[in-house]
């Protein structure tokens, strides 16, 4: 099999603690994953309590980048409508120092815009959304890079003269992740300034399209499509037999059979097979396992013993 990283991927806005989040991500590590990362939503999506509420991302990372000591640390992804560029530039890059230059910086348009009515912030039309993004890129980037004196005069946001500090332990900055199905602007993004990109929950065939304009948008620019990094992100649910499978599939509220479709589901033996299957037909080098119940770590070691050593 292709050499393949496995990270684990959280929802803790559909509730989890600090301490949820701490055991699944010291678990990861001890297991042998390659990062721990979780998403940026201030709300609950369905019908859960979300309790006890959302825990914010990068305070999040912070508290993890001192309780571990290997494992990378990323968002998958920041949505650019929660934040100034500058103060996440800030908060990133200490985060990044703190953890001994272990974090991965995933930074997205923004899209829920309910939790946006529920705390206050602003959802602009979609337009004005990824122009904030791209801007946010230029920013956020030109701080990590620059030896003083940054400045950066746009459309929503501006820069006078800064110092561009605190610098991250990376450098020029951490590796960006960038994502999505948009057909032309986020391939062009991505392509100036990602270092991987990733497709989430989607068909294959759409992933595969997605790729390959991001490999286009790369030419244009005149990268190398090689050096971009590919990412799946899938649900999982994973049992060493149909029993275990059901029940996890029960835990979190879905059925068995549609897992196996739009996800990674099954015996080790299934999953083995069909994320094969999907290395082979995309290229990518690192999955994201969407883990939905972060009270079963059993669920979390079952993946590292008997799934991730037959891509190793």
């Amino acid at each position: 099999m292709t050499a393949l990283e496995f990270a684990v991927f959280t929802e803790p806005q559909q509730g989890a603690s600090y301490d949820d989040l701490l055991a699944v991500a010291r678990t990861a590590e001890d297991a042998g994953y390659a990062a721990f990362f979780r998403s940026d939503h201030y709300l609950v999506m369905g019908d859960r309590d979300g309790l006890p509420g959302p825990t914010d991302a990068w305070i999040t990372l912070a508290g993890l980048a001192r309780e571990t000591s290997r494992v990378r640390l990323g968002t998958l992804v920041t949505a650019a409508t929660f934040r100034e560029p500058g103060p996440l530039a800030i908060a990133v890059a200490q985060v990044d120092v703190m953890s001994g230059g272990r974090v991965e910086f995933g930074l997205g348009a923004g899209w829920y815009e309910r939790e946006h009515q529920a705390y206050g912030l602003r959802f602009p039309d979609t337009g004005e959304r990824f122009d904030r993004f791209a801007e946010q890129l230029e920013v956020i980037t030109g701080l990590w890079a620059t030896d003083g004196g940054f400045s950066f005069s746009g459309k929503h946001y501006e820069v006078l003269d800064s110092p561009g500090l605190p610098k991250p332990a990376q450098r020029p900055g951490p590796p960006v992740v960038i994502g999505g199905v948009g057909a032309k602007r986020t391939p062009a993004l991505a392509a100036q300034f990602a270092t991987e990109f990733n497709v989430a929950f989607q068909p294959l065939d759409t992933a595969t399209t997605q790729f390959a304009r991001v490999d286009d948008a790369c030419r244009a620019i005149g990268r190398d499509p090689a050096s971009m990094r590919r990412s799946l992100a899938q649900v999982v649910c994973v049992g060493r037999d149909d029993a275990e499978v059901a029940r996890r599939a029960a835990a979190i509220g879905r059925e068995v059979d549609e897992l196996k479709e739009n996800g990674l589901a099954g015996t080790p033996a299934e999953v083995v097979d069909k994320l094969g299957r999907l290395v082979e037909a995309t290229g990518i080098v690192r999955v994201y396992l969407q883990t939905l119940d972060l009270a079963d770590l059993d669920h979390v070691e079952l993946i590292a013993a008997e799934v991730a050593p037959a891509f190793a």
